[in-house]
């Protein structure tokens, strides 16, 4: 069983980038590689078809069915109704049958505009999410983004926008409403596990520009080490990695960190390149699998493994082309650091459909060099560290009265983690507003130059909530960096 050289494969995490120009962005396609992805018998062709008999329902009784609806509603419906919309209502209705957030039709203009984008950049809230459980979920915000920057985190669902709920619509639809121009406010309301209420978000759109790899040095124990963060497996993103590793090579790094923490994925395409980089011939870096058990591995040129320790990091962002990565150096017997990965081990395809619009199926899983699916399960790591406790808070929420001394309330829970995680000494973290708590307050008032009152108040908070996000996207108190360049050496 091989693919095709020609055809589109997907591997990446069935997300969009939300606020994208159009409905289908963050799903990313690739050219397969010329090293032997050619046409197999399964191959599916441009109607949609396979190359194998298929039973197609019997045009005098399933197909006349389908007919019969479609005249009843045209001829009938209280409503005029236009083809378009029932063409293409029973294709995604089709699709909803498989319960497989990552199937999806795509309308002409989602495609369109997606080919537009990956060669260049997008205005959106900079976030991508997928279906999960019928709610809208992030699955990581891009690096530098509005949503980053507003404190968006894997796992955090979508329940309405601009006071709209979500509820019943489809990935597309709901994107649809999230997207917008660039410098547009859009209000997110945000459920996170283990916040007991949904809070709002407002974001301001941007410009997301296509950049994803970002490389540097810094002395470890004596020893030049190189670190290298992929953001997205996009178009360029292979080039740009072999061109800053091979400059970090040149200074002669003695130990090197991959961070792919966030990064939902991406081109196919491009994490083979990069995988060739470091699985030696003697493995397949990646296996396909069909429907029918069949496996074939794809092998690099590479003659042995890099002469120097590696460790990669990954958290519950990293997904598909990012775990693709990592379980492949994670058999290497490379150090795996962070947390348990997302957990999406299938391959989707897009299929024309003859008019510019296409459906995303389904066709494949992908397996590791030693053949384990991570799917649902994601990558453990080898070495398994959280982030300070401030990493995972979220915002407080003041709505008329502002907090203050005796209270007891969830929200102050959170916010004693987040002023201790900026210095300032709360005394507890257990949601009670002691006499120590208000002196923090006061401190950070008074530092911000804030009205010092002890209580927190909107200002107050936003301003908390501010610098904790500043802290987080400036990777301040990073434990798992630093464990994973300990790991090194």
């Amino acid at each position: 069983m091989k693919l095709k050289k020609s055809q589109i494969i997907l591997i990446f995490v069935a997300a969009l980038f939300l606020g994208f120009a159009g409905a289908y962005a963050g799903v990313e396609f690739a050219q397969s590689k010329d090293s032997g992805m050619e046409q197999g018998a399964n191959q599916i062709t441009n109607n949609g078809s396979t190359n194998e008999d298929t039973e197609a329902p019997d045009s005098s009784a399933d197909l006349n069915k389908i007919n019969q609806a479609y005249s009843l509603i045209k001829q009938n419906y209280l409503e005029e109704v236009e083809d378009t919309q029932l063409i293409e209502g029973a294709i995604e209705g089709m699709l909803s049958t498989l319960e497989d957030p990552h199937t999806s039709y795509m309308d002409i203009e989602t495609v369109n505009q997606f080919t537009d984008q990956i060669e260049s950049s997008f205005e959106g809230i900079g976030a991508e999410v997928s279906m999960v459980n019928g709610l809208v979920t992030i699955v990581a915000p891009i690096k530098d983004s509005p949503a980053e920057k507003a404190g968006l985190r894997p796992n955090d669902q979508v329940l309405t926008v601009d006071g709209e709920s979500l509820e019943g619509l489809n990935l597309n639809e709901a994107v649809a409403k999230i997207r917008g121009e660039k410098g547009s406010e859009v209000e997110l309301e945000i459920q996170r596990a283990g916040v007991s209420d949904p809070f709002p978000v407002t974001i301001v759109r941007d410009e997301i520009p296509v950049e994803t790899v970002y490389s540097s040095s810094e002395m470890v124990d004596g020893k030049l080490t190189g670190i290298i963060e992929i953001t997205n497996f996009s178009e360029n993103t292979a080039k740009e990695f072999e061109e800053q590793l091979a400059a970090l090579e040149k200074e002669n790094i003695e130990g090197l960190v991959i961070d792919v923490r966030g990064n939902p994925g991406g081109l196919l395409d491009v994490a083979e390149d990069i995988l060739s980089l470091f699985v030696p011939k003697d493995i397949p870096y990646i296996q396909i699998e069909n429907g029918d058990g069949e496996r074939e591995g794809y092998h690099s040129q590479l003659t042995e493994k890099k002469g120097y320790p590696i460790s990669i990091l990954i958290n519950e962002g990293s997904a598909s082309a990012s775990e693709i990565l990592a379980v492949a150096l994670k058999e290497l017997d490379y150090d795996v650091v962070g947390e348990t990965s997302y957990g999406k081990g299938t391959v989707q395809q897009a299929v024309p459909l003859g008019d510019g619009s296409s459906i995303k199926l389904t066709t494949f899983k992908w397996l590791s060099p030693h053949g384990e699916w991570i799917n649902e399960k994601g990558v453990e790591p080898t070495i398994e560290v959280k982030q300070p406790e401030y990493y995972y808070t979220h915002p407080v929420q003041i709505e008329e009265d502002a907090l203050k001394v005796d209270q007891t309330d969830e929200a102050i829970a959170n916010l004693q983690v987040m002023l201790s995680g900026l210095g300032y000494d709360t005394g507890r973290t257990d949601g009670y507003y002691s006499e120590e708590t208000e002196e923090a307050v006061s401190s950070f008032q008074s530092d911000n130059d804030l009205t010092d009152t002890g209580e927190v108040d909107q200002d107050t908070a936003g301003l908390i909530e501010a610098q904790v996000i500043e802290k987080i996207r400036d990777r301040d108190d990073d434990n798992q960096m630093e464990e994973a360049l300990k790991a090194l050496y």
